[in-house]
């Protein structure tokens, strides 16, 4: 079976799912998103992986595994999701030591957290993104923030069958000054707030 690459286009909270969150993969070549539920700890992780301005005062779990590994020169080479059993993935980590390879049987967030840190590619089989890719009719090349927001919702409601509702609800961080989200980003970094520092954080990019 052919193997295709995924990139990890975002994480969205799961506004239907208490403490859930929907991480979004996206083949490499093509337009289909195969969207994971994940816990919040993993989430927090990932995002932490993907916001390289963020640095934990203490490492976190995966980031511990990967000072171990690299302590005793173990290789994350890629990782493959390569089952989908009653709307479960199940992933494989496929690592090197001394030219030596071994295949370790892991949950799909965490592998994907390794995957970051290492800086390995991520692939699934073609069977399982036929199966559980999503691709939205008429999605342009170039999308707006709106578009892209309005993509999210879709995803959403198709993993959960309700719909987005609006995210109101969500701490306003437009009237602050950039001093004071940088404030703001330093106290929940301090705090291990990451959830509220990936907010900050995406607010200042908008405004750089």
């Amino acid at each position: 079976m052919s193997l295709v690459k995924l990139n990890i286009k975002g994480i969205s909270y799961s506004q239907t799912q208490n403490g859930a969150y929907a991480l979004i993969l996206s083949e490499e070549v093509g337009d289909r998103k195969l969207p994971i539920v994940i816990g919040a700890f993993e989430a927090q992780s990932i995002a932490i992986a993907l916001e390289k301005e963020i640095t934990p005062p203490r490492p976190l779990t995966h980031d511990l595994f990967k000072n171990f590994s690299d302590r005793f020169h173990i290789k994350v080479k890629q990782v493959i999701i390569h089952k989908l059993v009653d709307g479960v993935f199940y992933s494989s980590i496929i690592c090197e030591r001394d030219e030596i390879e071994e295949i370790i049987d892991a949950r799909t967030s965490d592998a994907i957290a390794l995957a970051l840190r290492f800086k390995a590619p991520i692939f699934t089989y073609k069977n399982i993104l036929d199966k559980a890719g999503i691709q939205l009719k008429n999605t342009p090349k170039k999308k707006s923030r709106k578009q892209s927001q309005k993509e999210d919702a879709v995803i959403e409601e198709l993993i959960t069958g309700d719909p987005t509702p609006s995210s109101s609800s969500k701490e306003d961080y437009t009237t602050f000054t950039i001093k004071e989200l940088n404030q703001m980003l330093d106290e929940a970094v301090a705090n291990e707030d990451y959830e509220k520092a990936a907010s900050i954080r995406d607010e200042i990019s908008k405004r750089s």
